[in-house]
């Protein structure tokens, strides 16, 4: 992308994980990322540096996951190449329904990859509304 569509490039980031986590699709997620993304999980985690470590940390995140729902809310960009997202999905863990919500801030490169990416995210017991 010569000059990069931050709209849609944020749009096709929320797609393509909305559906890749239904899916437990590693490498359909991956495909949105640059190869040397950084990404932090939470704030005191360390970060994962390229597309080999973002891979292990998805694949250990949805073992053990069932996943009964996954909403992307609108993406909201901003200057910079950045843009932010709110996800809350409804699984299970084991025989356990939990409800994850949280954000998550992209940052993209000039191609519409992701650079850098940070997730703020919470986990509670049951499937809640919201």
């Amino acid at each position: 992308m010569a000059d990069l569509d931050l709209a849609a490039a944020a749009q096709r980031f929320v797609t393509t994980w909305e559906a890749g986590w239904a899916r437990h699709d590693v490498d359909a997620i991956l495909e949105l990322y640059a190869d040397d993304i950084v990404h932090t999980s939470m704030p005191f985690r360390p970060p994962h540096r390229g597309r080999a470590e973002l891979a292990d940390y998805l694949r250990r995140s949805f073992e053990g996951e069932r996943v009964q729902e996954v909403r992307f809310g609108e993406p909201v960009v901003g200057r910079d190449r950045l843009a932010v997202a709110e996800f809350r999905v409804l699984a299970f863990e084991g025989e356990a329904p939990v409800t994850l919500a949280g954000c998550v801030f992209v940052r993209f490169g000039a191609d519409g990859l992701a650079v850098e990416t940070r997730d703020y995210w919470h986990t509670a017991e049951g499937h809640l509304p919201g």
